[in-house]
């Protein structure tokens, strides 16, 4: 005669069959925690880099959401931004109008290796890996020797997913300082050593 099973022996039963499926489950997410934690713990914070000498990339937090100036392509594509003050004054007519951009004033330039799109209808060139991250910012007093500027170039390491500051061996070659792009700025003295025309939009 067949046996009827008890409510004790359907839990006994239920207990062995689940727990060893929660230990395994345990197993598994513990394997995957471990590896975002450290993958967490590897990655690199920007913001904590530094030019030996000159600007911090953390002087420019939030540069990623500044309002766009312009774009320009010389080989690599980009994007210059500028903060809230950079804005204010290329609005008010600032360097076309003689006047110097006020202290306070930061821009960004984001520089990415091009690349052709593969999914636009017509031949159209794109950003493909980030390249490098230029930097500046007005403060006539701790710049006094560089025309109230300082400058600040980061390279960027798309395989470790990490920023470097510029040196000698990069082109164009960046001294460690926060003078790097002041030789090439003066040819745009009169313009307070500012290449790039606000875009009309």
């Amino acid at each position: 005669m067949p046996t009827v099973a008890t409510s004790k022996d359907i839990k006994r039963d239920c207990r062995r069959s689940i727990a060893p499926m929660s230990f395994a489950a345990a197993g598994a997410i513990a394997v995957v925690l471990v590896g975002l934690g450290g993958r967490a713990i590897s990655a690199q914070d920007k913001y904590t880099v530094q030019v030996p000498g000159g600007l911090a990339f953390s002087e420019f937090r939030g540069f990623e959401s500044w309002q766009a100036i312009a774009i320009s392509q010389a080989g690599k594509l980009a994007l210059i931004l500028g903060n809230p003050v950079m804005i204010d004054a290329y609005q008010a007519g600032i360097p076309g109008n003689g006047k110097p951009f006020p202290d306070g004033a930061k821009m960004a330039k984001i520089h990415w290796n091009p690349k052709k799109s593969e999914t636009a209808p017509a031949p159209t060139t794109v950003p493909d890996t980030l390249h490098d991250v230029d930097f500046m910012v007005k403060d006539s007093q701790r710049f006094a020797d560089s025309g109230g500027w300082g400058y600040a170039e980061f390279e960027y390491d798309p395989a470790s997913e990490t920023f470097r500051p510029g040196n000698l061996d990069d082109q164009p070659p960046q001294a460690n300082d926060a003078k790097c792009g002041f030789a090439c700025h003066t040819i745009v003295k009169t313009r307070d050593y500012v290449f790039t025309e606000y875009g009309k939009r």
